[in-house]
C-alpha cells in the first residue's frame, strides 16, 4: 500500500482582472490559489481541499506582500498567485511533490523560467526565484489546463482570485458551486 505523501499535491492557480485594457497600477486585479490531496485530474473535484488562499495583486513598492508587480493585469495577478503558491510550499514544508497548474500558459511558463519575461520583469524574478527554490526542495511540475470547462479545482481558484479582486471574501467551499464568481 502506497503512502498518501506518495501521490503528489496538486495546486491549482488562477488571476482576474476584470478590466485587462489599459491598465494601471491602480486597475484591480487579484489571485488564488487552492491545495488539492488526491486530486485525479479529471476535474471532477476529487480529492480534498487542504489550503486556499486568495488576495488583491500588489503594486505598491511600500506594501506587504509587493512581489514586484507594477500594474494590475490578468497576467500580474496570474503570477501572483504561483508566487503565493510558493509562498505557502515553502512555509508548509515536506518533500511532497507537487503539480501546479493554471489555465495560463503564460504565467506557467514565466514561473518555471522557459519564457523570459517582457514585462513585468521584477515580478516575473521574483516568480522565478521562489519557484527555483521550490524546485530544490521537491519536485514540482506545471501542468496546463483549459480555463472555464467545468474543471471543479480550476474553477475554485477563479473563484478565489475573481473576489479578491472585487475585494470581497470567497465562499465557504460548501455553500460554492463551480461556475459560480
Amino acid at each position: 500500500m502506497k503512502m498518501a505523501a506518495s501521490h503528489p499535491l496538486y495546486i491549482y492557480v488562477d488571476g482576474s482582472c476584470e478590466e485587462n485594457k489599459n491598465v494601471t497600477a491602480d486597475t484591480p486585479a487579484g489571485w488564488g490559489f487552492c491545495v488539492i490531496s488526491g486530486d485525479n485530474g479529471v476535474g471532477r473535484g476529487g480529492g480534498d481541499v487542504v489550503f486556499e488562499r486568495s488576495g488583491a495583486v500588489v503594486t505598491d513598492e511600500a506594501s506587504e506582500g509587493y512581489l514586484g508587480a507594477e500594474v494590475g493585469s490578468n497576467n500580474t495577478a496570474e503570477l501572483s498567485a504561483i508566487a503565493q503558491a510558493m509562498r505557502w510550499l515553502l512555509t508548509e514544508g515536506g518533500s511532497q511533490a507537487v503539480v501546479i497548474r493554471g489555465d495560463s500558459q503564460y504565467a506557467l511558463n514565466i514561473g518555471s523560467a522557459v519564457w523570459r519575461a517582457k514585462a513585468n520583469r521584477d515580478l516575473a524574478l521574483s516568480v522565478q526565484a521562489l519557484w527555483a527554490e521550490v524546485s530544490s526542495l521537491r519536485s514540482l511540475t506545471p501542468e496546463h489546463i483549459r480555463a472555464h470547462r467545468g474543471h471543479r479545482w480550476n474553477e475554485r481558484a477563479d473563484h478565489l482570485a475573481f473576489r479578491a479582486m472585487r475585494g470581497e471574501n470567497a465562499l465557504p467551499l460548501q455553500f460554492w458551486k463551480p461556475g459560480r464568481r
